[in-house]
């Protein structure tokens, strides 16, 4: 059964700030699966366009050593049957073609290497953040916090059990809290509450990741219990949270919008229901949803870039 307390305090933070939680009118849906898509998802990131591109260059690399391979079974088949080649050759080796499969193979990884250790070594090497976020996984949530302004959150998936006590809501109190996940008129209406359609049954969170466009963010990603895994596919970005340790990704979001992620680490049976919610919004915006997230969140608000500015005035005077 799911964590009770994290319902109750999810709800109670819910309540609180539904206003500014809610899925804005203006940001677009960009970073979603699609029904019967094989594509990726929109690049939103330099990171996940070096790996859309980096995945063509190995799809043309394999698709060439398929075709190769492919057109050798062939020759092989209908050249040296038994019909054909009653007559089999009696050599036991060709030290030219020995030297060539083994060459051959040897090049055509240096030459993937040499494509691909760069896009890693991107994914890894961190720059200096403009926003730091420690990212924990639960069984089966996401804990986040704004470690430069002290406040943290948790967010839980928008469930078609959710018991949330507000007449405002629409819908009654009586669904046990570990019922199924089905997408019926109640689940609509809890995801209508929190903004979203039933497009984003079972991808919309009752609270979302904040972040400004076009800024760098780093994530310090962990685990609580078991081993989780972080990731937003049309950033490029993906993050084993393991327990006992602290990993690290980043990634700088170019397009204002909403975007949606999943745990992508087996971690028990309801695995399926832990979503993940990043809307990347304005500067101005990012500043105004921050000012009501530390007020909400108790967090510190002399972080605040304007509270700075003006500590620093005093300073100077």
């Amino acid at each position: 059964m799911r964590n009770f307390s994290s319902y109750v305090a999810a709800a109670t933070a819910i309540f609180a700030a539904r206003p500014a939680i809610a899925q804005d009118a203006d940001l677009e849906i960009i970073g979603r699966p699609i029904d019967k898509g094989i594509g990726f998802q929109p690049a939103v990131t330099e990171l996940a366009r070096d790996l859309q591109w980096l995945d063509a260059v190995v799809l043309v690399v394999i698709t060439i050593i398929t075709v190769f391979v492919i057109a050798l079974l062939a020759i092989c088949i209908f050249r040296y049957n038994r019909k054909s080649n009653p007559e089999p050759a009696s050599f036991t080796h060709n030290s030219p073609i020995e030297v060539a499969w083994t060459v051959a193979p040897i090049l055509i990884l240096v030459f993937i290497a040499a494509f691909s250790l760069p896009v890693l070594f991107k994914q890894q090497e961190i720059p200096e953040a403009d926003v730091n976020i420690k990212v924990t996984g639960y069984q089966w949530y996401w804990g986040y916090e704004y470690t430069d302004h002290e406040f943290g959150f948790e967010s839980v998936l928008v469930d078609a059990a959710y018991k949330i006590f507000d007449e405002e809501a629409g819908w009654g109190d009586d669904q046990p809290f570990d019922t199924a996940q089905v997408l019926n008129e109640t689940a609509i209406k809890k995801l209508e509450y929190f903004g979203y359609t039933r497009d984003e049954f079972l991808l919309a969170t009752v609270t979302a990741v904040v972040v400004p466009g076009n800024k760098t963010v780093v994530m310090q990603v962990t685990a609580a219990d078991v081993i989780h895994s972080w990731t937003i596919p049309a950033f490029g970005v993906k993050q084993d949270a393991v327990p006992g340790r602290i990993a690290q990704l980043w990634f700088n979001a170019e397009k204002e919008g909403i975007y949606f992620g999943q745990c992508s680490e087996l971690c028990g049976k309801d695995h399926a229901y832990m979503p993940i919610t990043v809307k990347v919004v304005s500067e101005d915006a990012y500043q105004d949803w921050l000012e009501g997230a530390i007020e909400l969140y108790a967090g510190d608000p002399s972080t605040l870039p304007n509270r700075v500015n003006v500590a620093s005035a005093e300073q100077v005077k």
